[in-house]
């Protein structure tokens, strides 16, 4: 049985997802900085979920090959 490329390639595109959301919010930090502290609790409440959503597809392609079941 040989090793699928899926997995690392995945895990590599994981990274890189992380990396450029996470610099993508730290550059909104100065405006985001000026609202109410409320405000940008929700904020970064909400940025550190919405990361999360494009995992699922990642994820399944990652185990079986394919986007969508």
């Amino acid at each position: 049985m040989t090793p699928s490329w899926r997995k690392p390639a995945g895990m590599l595109a994981i990274i890189v997802l992380i990396v450029v959301w996470a610099g993508l919010v730290v550059s909104l930090s100065g405006v985001v900085g000026r609202w109410h502290w409320l405000a940008q609790l929700a904020f970064y409440v909400v940025a550190g979920i919405v990361w999360i959503t494009p995992l699922k597809p990642l994820l399944r392609w990652m185990e079986t090959g394919k986007w969508r079941e």
